[in-house]
């Protein structure tokens, strides 16, 4: 599932909106953005650090991932864009899905792509393992620190299976969502499991990073598996909690994203 890179990135959030982080994956000299929002910070970030814009990861068509797309390509049009083969955009892009290898030979880079529907029904995301480090995982709205994204259209079960896929990830996979959603998902995970102390020193420890207003991201597997209410299906205390007896992991999921729905 996970291709292999073999040298050293670094990865640096631009925020972008009230929430967004657009994320940017460079050598130094050459970079990719995965869901380019805004074209203005992105465009702001390249200039300072001196990189050329080689290209862009989609993860889902939602307009706070994809608006900055043109302008980029404006600014860098041999840059190549990678999109969900199940959905339309009206920029020229590779698409891909399920199994498909992304391979940026400028970095020296191999993202395996994931089929994870839910937030959207053609959303993709994104992983690679770098030599000797944890692997990486960009996944749009799917997986958020402590929380998941809306489910539209009624795709609970498909969003549910997605979250799964994800679990089966190494427990050190860093996990780079795109919104500083964190504190929130805490506070609504605490309504649910007040007694995960887990999830109670996470909420320590997230308060204190949004005081110094440092992101709360990149999240891993193991915290997400420990203190994420939609990983967490099974939890005798969640259950009890919305007053789910005897119902499926997948049926608690719904129930508990519905509820995430009106917090």
């Amino acid at each position: 599932m996970i291709a292999t890179m073999q040298h050293n990135i670094e990865i640096i959030p631009i925020p972008a909106f009230e929430n967004n982080y657009i994320w940017l994956i460079h050598n130094g000299k050459d970079a990719i953005v995965v869901d380019p929002g805004d074209a203005n910070p992105v465009i702001e970030t390249l200039t300072r650090l001196g990189l050329t814009l080689n290209s862009i990861l989609i993860t889902h068509h939602h307009h706070d991932h994809i608006g900055g797309v043109k302008a980029l390509l404006i600014q860098f049009p041999d840059c190549v864009i990678y999109a969900p083969a199940l959905e339309r955009y009206s920029f020229k892009h590779i698409q891909v899905c399920q199994s498909d290898v992304v391979v940026i030979d400028a970095l020296n880079l191999q993202f395996t792509v994931l089929d994870v529907p839910g937030h959207t029904i053609g959303h993709v995301a994104y992983v690679a393992e770098p030599a000797n480090d944890s692997p990486i995982l960009f996944c749009g709205d799917v997986l958020f620190g402590a929380g998941c994204g809306r489910v539209f259209d009624n795709h609970y079960i498909e969003a549910y299976l997605s979250l799964q896929k994800l679990a089966t990830l190494p427990p050190t996979t860093k996990i780079y969502c795109t919104h500083e959603y964190t504190l929130n998902n805490i506070q609504f995970a605490l309504t649910l499991e007040p007694n995960n102390q887990a999830l109670q020193t996470r909420h320590l420890a997230t308060q204190q990073l949004r005081k110094n207003q440092v992101p709360t991201l990149p999240s891993n597997i193991a915290l997400e598996l420990a203190t994420n209410p939609f990983l967490r299906c099974t939890s005798q205390e969640i259950i009890a909690s919305i007053q789910a007896l005897n119902e499926t992991p997948e049926r608690v999921f719904t129930l508990i994203r519905k509820l995430k729905d009106g917090y």
